[in-house]
């Protein structure tokens, strides 16, 4: 007989983060996010999060998103079969057309559950990884440049090969902290640079031309996320290979970032596509288009994590250096063990689905 789902859980939580994080311009001491856990008819389980970003809007940030999947996702799915995960998506997106994340939660939820039946880890379920372990990306803020260089060794010495480091303070002293980072590691790091769409290409150009020497890996989002001409222009002209992530939000502006031929990477992490499936076809197009992928979003939990770290297995267009660290900038977890990637890499979990499962009282602890 064929499963339907039963129940439909929402839990927002809002998780207090190890410091004070700045990305974008915003600042936040805490992770406002949504935990979702379906129930089949015969006791099947599937969970997911989502973690909305530090600058995320109206109806998108993470109470809205709750809302949005108890109010109206919930009592749509039920009684629908949480297994045939396309028809899902579709009505999905009649139910929440301008709140993606929401439906997103739910499919991913789904996926998990899923796999859980059939038994194998997310990653067999999207075919197959092609790799066994998977690194991070360290990341250092606009701090001053004998703090950048400590932080960056600090990393180093954890394991890490790569790093971002923020920029948007003022090319000079966005030169200062690059150049004290590359001194105190030499070559042992790969860096990157992340402007969080806060220069225009003027600027990013005149950046480019004072920190070139340095070697970097790639320059994240050098101008405004709508600003396609102006990336393109910064990719010709300025020396470093530009990625986009901002001006990623789904397969469709993926598909105009191509044609504009405005970067030589593409960001994007499992919301920000729209789902698991969507970010595994996301993947194909970059692929097809020979254009590698970081995948990872800043500040997730653990399901959320985990999700991305399966789906980067299962993809040799992917770059090592994944960016969902959330877990390190978390004061806890809400799964019964903690994801630990604190050493800059990990080998891939085994168990099925996303091979955890919820902590009650961590979820009520946290609440929102």
């Amino acid at each position: 007989m064929k499963q339907k789902i039963e129940r439909v859980e929402v839990f927002g939580v809002e998780m207090p983060l190890v410091g004070t994080f700045t990305s974008g311009g915003v600042s936040k001491q805490a992770t406002k996010c949504v935990v979702v856990r379906l129930t089949a008819s015969d006791g099947a389980i599937g969970i997911s999060s989502i973690d909305p970003s530090t600058v995320a809007k109206s109806p998108n940030t993470g109470p809205e998103l709750a809302a949005a999947i108890r109010e109206r996702i919930a009592p749509a799915v039920i009684g629908e079969d949480p297994t045939n995960v396309n028809r899902m998506v579709e009505l999905m997106d009649k139910l929440t057309p301008t709140q993606p994340g929401a439906g997103a939660a739910v499919e991913m939820a789904c996926v998990e559950l899923a796999s859980r039946q059939c038994g194998v880890p997310i990653y067999t379920y999207l075919g197959g990884a092609v790799q066994d372990h998977v690194q991070f990306n360290a990341w250092i803020g606009m701090l001053p440049p004998d703090e950048a260089a400590a932080e960056a060794v600090r990393w180093l010495n954890a394991g890490f090969r790569s790093t971002k480091i923020k920029v948007g303070s003022g090319v000079e002293a966005d030169r200062d902290r690059i150049e004290a980072v590359r001194a105190a590691v030499g070559n042992a790091m790969k860096l990157r640079i992340d402007a969080n769409c806060q220069y225009d290409a003027d600027t990013s150009l005149k950046l480019c031309r004072l920190i070139k020497q340095f070697d970097l890996q790639l320059f994240e989002q050098p101008v405004a996320k709508d600003d396609l001409a102006g990336m393109a222009r910064v990719r010709r002209e300025g020396g470093i290979p530009v990625m986009a992530d901002e001006s990623v939000s789904d397969h469709a502006s993926l598909v105009a970032v191509i044609k504009a031929d405005a970067a030589d990477y593409v960001k994007f992490g499992i919301k920000q596509a729209g789902g698991i499936l969507r970010a595994a076809r996301m993947l194909a197009t970059a692929e097809a288009a020979r254009i590698p992928v970081v995948i990872g979003h800043g500040f997730g939990l653990d399901p959320s994590t985990l999700a991305e770290i399966m789906l980067a297995a299962s993809s040799r267009n992917v770059l090592p250096g994944l960016e969902c660290v959330g877990p390190l900038k978390v004061t806890d977890t809400v799964a019964t063990t903690r994801l630990d990637i604190s050493s800059g890499s990990l080998p891939l979990p085994q168990g099925p689905g996303l091979g955890i499962s919820l902590d009650e009282a961590k979820l009520q602890q946290y609440r929102m």
